[in-house]
Formats: C-alpha cells, sequence, structure tokens
C-alpha cells in the first residue's frame, strides 16, 4: 500500500534554506541534497512503519548522505511532514518547532 504523501508549508522554508545553504558550498549539491530529501519522501511514502517513533507519533527518517531527517504523523491512509530538520541541532529544539507546527 502507497500513502498519500504530503508536507506542511513550513517543511518546504527548511528544503530551501538546506538547498541554499549546500549550493553556496558546492554547486550542484544543493540538487544532491534535494535528491536525497526526494528519495526519502518516496520511501517513506511506500514503507512509513519502517521508521522508528521518535517523539510522540512523530517517525523519523534520516537523509543518506546528509545530515538531516524528515519527521512525519502516520494518520490512517496519509503521511504528513511536519519538519526537515538538520541532525546536529538540539533536540529539545527540534520537540519544541514541531510542537509549534502542530497548532
Amino acid at each position: 500500500m502507497r500513502y498519500l504523501l504530503s508536507f506542511l508549508p513550513e517543511v518546504e522554508e527548511d528544503a530551501v534554506s538546506a538547498y541554499i545553504w549546500y549550493e553556496e558550498k558546492s554547486e550542484g549539491l544543493g540538487a544532491e541534497f534535494l535528491r536525497a530529501l526526494y528519495a526519502s519522501a518516496a520511501e517513506i511514502a511506500r514503507t512509513p512503519n519502517l521508521y522508528p517513533k521518535i517523539y510522540r507519533n512523530f517517525h523519523r527518517k534520516l537523509l543518506k548522505r546528509f545530515p538531516y531527517a524528515v519527521y512525519f504523523i502516520i494518520e490512517s491512509e496519509a503521511v504528513i511532514v511536519y519538519g526537515l530538520f538538520h541532525c546536529a541541532r538540539n533536540p529539545y529544539l527540534i520537540q519544541e518547532k514541531i510542537d509549534d507546527r502542530l497548532s
């Protein structure tokens, strides 16, 4: 079964910020980051229960090659992505951001 995948608008902002940062470091690296994000999104849509719950009902999928994680909730036949965060961030700050986005 394939789940319907949706993203909060803030996730797009998270992705664009990371893209810009990587592009400034090396031309083309931002595009590689986005490819890793899209590949992770496709994996989440196919098998969301494969990824562990990290906080409340939020699951986390780590991106390959890049130190970022996708945070999402499974609701019935849908997956809602609430955040894309750098893994070096304080976990409590990530939880606060997720809580803010729930409101």
